[in-house]
């Protein structure tokens, strides 16, 4: 490499450091991150074996995944700002759009169409609670086509969407829960949790499940019916206050799975407490995790975990039966 390539690729060594720099301070974490905690969560009864196997690989930050109901995966890159199709595991990623900003969650609505969160980042996410300018895009899954589906949100980093059709989201820097319906009204502040990451909704859509990834790190739950009256569900306590937990999906049995940072496990909200679903060294710097759908691809049954190194692991531990 000539010594122009050799400064490129220092300046990008460089911006992706102070990228990741933004992101920790969004965190609130920054020197609290540590190499490899105690994993001080229990293992789950009854879990399966087998170590993480990896199927597929996208070429930056993987911030969120998700699957549609012919198997596909759709994933948002965090430094790209692109939203990528991987068809089956150990097919190669496909580009679905430029930088459109996609850099928060992704979840796939009831028609097979792609919603997407931008504005996760530092400035956005500390500010989005006063200035809620933030987007939520709709991309067609074949053609990558993409039109604002709704504006006026803090930051968006987790996104969900109820059984009705609403969808929620978070703000990782702020507090605001924010909410969408499905005929368009934003409410950037529908309840509020401070430094809220994961969110999912309950299968009811009753409750509204989300993540709060420091400062006393655990898991809320939000009655849709009384938003301002959220309840702490479960505390992450010893080694597991470190572990930044971040991404939220559920199991077939409307159980929370968590995704964490620094702890190198899955964890699940198993009565009332948490335990250790999945572990191994691969799962550190994980971001969001997601159950198949489908006969074919990313199967019905099998976890997949997303994280800041680009890989996609299917973890066979917290694998269970067909829907």
């Amino acid at each position: 490499m000539g010594s122009n390539g050799v400064a490129r690729a220092a300046a990008r060594r460089r911006g992706r450091g102070v990228a990741l720099l933004a992101v920790l301070g969004a965190l609130g974490a920054g020197a609290l991150v540590p190499a490899a905690p105690a994993q001080a969560a229990p293992r789950c009864p009854a879990a399966a074996s087998g170590a993480p196997v990896q199927v597929a690989y996208v070429p930056d930050w993987v911030e969120s995944i998700a699957v549609d109901r012919r198997g596909r995966m759709f994933a948002t890159g965090y430094f790209g700002g692109r939203v990528y199709r991987i068809d089956a595991p150990g097919a190669a990623p496909v580009a679905l759009t430029g930088n459109i900003g996609a850099n928060g969650g992704i979840v796939v609505r009831e028609d097979g169409r792609l919603l997407v969160g931008t504005g996760n980042d530092a400035a956005h996410s500390l500010t989005g609670d006063l200035l809620p300018v933030s987007k939520l895009l709709e991309v067609d899954p074949e053609s990558g086509a993409v039109r604002v589906y709704a504006s006026g949100l803090g930051g968006v980093d987790g996104v969900a969407a109820a059984p009705d059709g609403t969808v929620y989201t978070t703000t990782l820097g702020g507090s605001g829960i924010g909410r969408v319906t499905p005929d368009g009204r934003v409410d950037p502040a529908w309840a509020r949790i401070p430094q809220p990451n994961g969110i999912a909704v309950s299968p009811d859509g009753t409750e509204v499940y989300v993540v709060r990834t420091t400062l006393s790190p655990g898991v809320y739950r939000i009655p849709v019916a009384d938003p301002g009256r959220p309840r702490r569900w479960v505390s992450a306590a010893g080694a597991d206050a470190l572990a930044l937990p971040d991404g939220l999906t559920l199991d077939g049995r409307g159980r929370p799975l968590i995704a964490t940072h620094a702890a190198g496990e899955v964890w699940r909200v198993e009565a009332g407490a948490l335990c250790a679903a999945a572990s191994g060294p691969e799962l550190r710097l994980s971001t969001q995790i997601v159950y198949g759908r489908g006969g074919r691809g990313f199967a019905a049954g099998r976890l997949y975990r997303a994280g800041v190194d680009g890989r996609i692991y299917e973890l066979p531990e917290a694998a269970e039966g067909p829907e």
